[in-house]
């Protein structure tokens, strides 16, 4: 099981979602045979607070709806974090903007929990080492976010 920590910087975020939320991740996490207690943070945000961690972190000027940063990725000069036994795998963070999900969930005709639902998963893939860089990598991606939103019962 997940150990979620959820940080909702909107004031908007209902029980109903972070449910939906850990729920989900849980499920995705043995689908994907995650074992012990990994941790993860999912943070709620405003279309203007995921602009400026977009425009500084990815060169990108503009809102998104969710951005993942993985703890055990590294990028060149950094040092690599080294787990010690017993302690918590620190899987990273997802951040979600929820008025791009809001806006989203018009656009492809679902509900704003759906929506969020599948941001939610498609960090959380991210922090597991999925891509979708490439051809090949998109399809094995998103071939995996649609076997556990159908399995989990949260479809389009």
């Amino acid at each position: 099981m997940l150990d979620i920590y959820f940080n909702d910087e909107t004031g908007k975020v209902t029980d109903e979602i972070t449910r939906l939320v850990e729920d989900l991740l849980n499920h995705a996490a043995g689908m994907e045979g995650l074992s012990g207690h990994p941790e993860v943070s999912v943070t709620f945000m405003t279309d203007e607070e995921i602009r400026k961690i977009n425009a500084e972190y990815r060169g990108k000027d503009k809102a998104t709806d969710v951005i993942s940063f993985a703890l055990e990725e590294t990028v060149e000069g950094e040092v690599a974090i080294v787990q010690e036994e017993g302690m918590p795998i620190v899987l990273g963070d997802i951040l979600i903007s929820t008025e791009t999900a809001a806006r989203q969930s018009v656009e492809y005709g679902h509900d704003a929990m759906r929506e969020i639902g599948f941001l939610a998963l498609h960090g959380f893939l991210h922090l597991l080492g999925y891509d979708h860089l490439t051809e090949e990598d998109e399809k094995k991606m998103f071939g995996r976010q649609k076997e556990i939103l159908t399995s989990f019962g949260l479809e389009r």
